[in-house]
């Protein structure tokens, strides 16, 4: 197996350079002028957070990434794809809202926002993959349609995969709503009865009329269901659900399908970076951001997914962990800080999985700038 290279910059600044300056030399040390070329439509995957997050990246910083970009003569601009669940970003409508509200407005980042799957997460292109889980991947069809992927991802723990990363950010990420149901669960959306009233609204706006009122209760047909999640994100109420698949080794293994998914097409035309900063228990999914459970570290950028994720857990679990965070455990330099949070979790799976179908090595070489 080839051995990726990493690049990384810790946030050390001067006088001489400030640290979106610091950021652009990293991009260009990386080889994103390689990736980049003029007039590319360059999709740039980040993740806005969820209203009443504050660990996610800083909209300045995502400038700079802009700016390095368009000065190589494309045109970026920024994109995440609908959550499954119905939070603050579950419709491009409150998806765009909370964006600008946490930052990301046009004036402060200099790029347009469009989010990837449609105003509902209907809008994907299926792209075939064969693999072990997932023969067809639902991808959102404005990063399908992007010259080039930049993805620009948080590093920090995670409920499901023990840490979110590049992998983690592009595999589920950039999953339309169908796409996102299909990694967490294999079943179709359940309705909680005792909170359903029965109203009707999911019955009206079920396009497949996989759903019907029984003794005044939503039912869903699991045979007519596709899958969409489009009743979740509709109930008034939220009496609808996802099954939440706790087998950790499929979801994991489906994740980094889709990540091999999102990367067809794009050979040479991907760049990744992982930022480690405010490296919190949990994703910025939560509408809140607990306390880091280690110090910030730096900046990544490399070609290879599978390599930065790596490279990014080797220098978390380097570090002191945080005292008075949520991390009680494995707090010493070298010791595993993810399971000391997560100890059922197996985060290996992902990059093990990824690495098996060829999405990149976990065998890098760290090069400071």
């Amino acid at each position: 197996m080839a051995i990726s290279k990493v690049y990384f910059s810790d946030l050390r600044t001067s006088v001489k350079e400030n640290l979106p300056s610091k950021l652009k030399r990293l991009m260009q040390s990386a080889g994103i002028n390689d990736v980049v070329a003029a007039r590319n439509l360059a999709a740039i995957k980040l993740h806005f957070g969820e209203k009443g997050n504050t660990a996610f990246i800083r909209p300045l910083l995502i400038r700079a990434i802009v700016e390095q970009i368009s000065e190589l003569g494309a045109s970026p601009f920024l994109t995440d794809a609908n959550t499954l669940y119905a939070g603050s970003r579950g419709d491009s409508v409150d998806h765009l809202k909370t964006a600008i509200e946490n930052g990301f407005a046009y004036s402060v980042v200099n790029a347009p926002i469009i989010i990837a799957d449609g105003i509902r997460g209907a809008s994907f292109s299926k792209v075939r993959v064969d693999q072990e889980m997932i023969k067809s991947a639902y991808i959102g069809k404005d990063i399908v349609e992007s010259d080039v992927l930049v993805s620009v991802a948080h590093f920090k723990g995670h409920e499901l995969s023990g840490f979110g990363g590049t992998i983690k950010n592009i595999g589920m990420g950039c999953a339309a709503r169908k796409g996102k149901l299909e990694q967490h669960s294999d079943l179709s959306p359940k309705v909680k009865k005792k909170k359903c009233v029965g109203c009707g609204d999911c019955v009206q706006h079920c396009a497949h009329e996989a759903i019907s009122l029984k003794e005044d209760k939503a039912n869903i047909d699991q045979k007519k269901c596709v899958g969409c999640g489009e009743c979740i994100l509709i109930c008034p109420n939220s009496a609808i659900d996802v099954q939440w698949n706790a087998d950790i080794p499929l979801f994991q293994k489906k994740m980094a399908e889709y990540t091999l998914a999102v990367l067809k097409g794009k050979k040479g035309k991907a760049f990744f970076l992982n930022f480690l900063t405010d490296i919190t228990p949990a994703c910025d999914c939560y509408g809140h951001s607990d306390a880091p459970i280690v110090p910030d570290i730096g900046i990544v950028a490399s070609k290879d997914p599978v390599a930065i994720d790596q490279a990014s857990v080797d220098l978390v679990n380097q570090q002191t962990g945080t005292s008075g965070s949520c991390l009680t455990k494995r707090m010493e330099p070298g010791e595993d800080k993810f399971r000391g949070v997560y100890p059922k979790i197996d985060w290996t799976i992902q990059l093990d999985h990824a690495e098996q179908i060829g999405i990149g090595s976990r065998k890098y070489e760290l090069v400071t700038i």
